[in-house]
């Protein structure tokens, strides 16, 4: 075993380890009060609240990078920031003001700075909404109280073994999520992957699932979905099924700017098998970055996706874009909010 294989092996699992401090704000009587940090402990939660019985919850992911002149960077805060707002209100929550979640996004960094780790690290940022009113007959009832919670945690590699190519089950059959709340990050929508996951993990060994309802392409569990060859990028069309990924339209538009053909519209999983005979596929997302597909599993016939290895398209959008997150080129897209 090399040093960085040591070094790899020596990290915590993604999200396993939390920062000693996270910013903690109350909204009730129709008002949010002034946001506090505090020790990262447990919090008291009634019985009834709402979140337990009726998932009245929402989040968001991005990253802060330390670059190499020491100056923390967080990556395309302001779009995180106004994605959980658009949740929020979907599920009508009381929605934080833009200001609010910066300032204790800000004071969450300022105060656990140390944890920030060099790269290829970062610190994951993670804010979390969630209704608190006690009443369990409120199923058609908006909660009236809510906490806010930012907490962080130093991470490294998404996907357990680091950088390889992933195995994704092809699911036609079922459905990530209601299709109207496919483009909210619910913590209820992660929920209803699991299982599928889980069952392509124990009967195909896969990493991660691919859902294509009536065939259709959409998206994995936990992350977009792109077709690569030949400077050319397909990924499906913007609507209310999926996730608006934020890593998506970083990728979309490093793409565009290296003079990539674009297309974003509906694609099939015969259209989809077809293109990664020659070409390549990647899970683009906050966690994985731009993780490349070496195999995908549909029904019981194994697909390998090119050569089966992460593929030189994929290798190369991918530094483009953790070069820029990283602060080790021209931030040219605006996308860094010093911190």
């Amino acid at each position: 075993m090399n040093a960085s294989t040591k070094e790899d092996a020596a990290r915590p699992a993604f999200g396993a380890v939390l920062v000693d401090h996270m910013a903690v704000a109350a909204y009730g009587t129709g008002a949010w009060a002034p946001f506090e940090i505090r020790p990262t402990e447990a919090i008291p939660m009634h019985p009834g609240a709402h979140v337990l019985h009726y998932a009245s919850s929402c989040f968001e992911g991005f990253k802060a990078y330390r670059g190499p002149d020491g100056q923390v960077n967080v990556f395309r805060m302001d779009r995180h920031i106004e994605r959980l707002r658009q949740s929020a209100r979907a599920l009508a929550l009381p929605v934080p003001g833009t200001e609010q979640l910066d300032q204790m996004i800000r004071a969450l960094i300022d105060r656990t700075r140390r944890s920030v780790p060099d790269a290829p690290g970062a610190l994951y940022l993670r804010p979390l909404l969630f209704g608190t009113m006690a009443a369990i007959g409120g199923a058609a009832t908006p909660p009236t109280e809510a906490l806010l919670i930012v907490i962080a945690s130093p991470v490294w590699d998404y996907f357990e073994g680091g950088a390889k190519p992933l195995r994704i089950f092809v699911d036609d059959q079922h459905q990530r999520t209601a299709p109207h709340l496919g483009e909210v990050k619910a913590g209820a929508n992660y929920a209803a992957a699991i299982g599928q996951t889980v069952i392509a993990r124990q009967q195909h060994g896969a990493d991660q699932v691919l859902f294509c309802p009536q065939g259709q392409v959409q998206e994995t569990g936990a992350a977009n979905f792109v077709l690569l060859r030949d400077r050319h990028l397909l990924t499906r069309s913007l609507d209310s099924t999926f996730l608006h990924g934020v890593t998506r339209d970083s990728l979309l538009t490093i793409a565009r700017d290296e003079g990539y053909r674009v297309e974003e519209r509906n694609f099939d999983v015969a259209e989809m098998l077809a293109w990664v005979s020659t070409g390549e596929a990647a899970l683009a997302g906050t966690a994985a970055v731009l993780a490349g597909v070496g195999t995908l599993i549909h029904g019981e016939e194994e697909h390998r996706v090119g050569d089966g290895a992460v593929g030189p398209i994929t290798q190369n959008l991918r530094s483009q874009l953790v070069d820029i997150q990283q602060g080790r080129v021209e931030d040219r897209f605006g996308w860094l909010t010093p911190v």
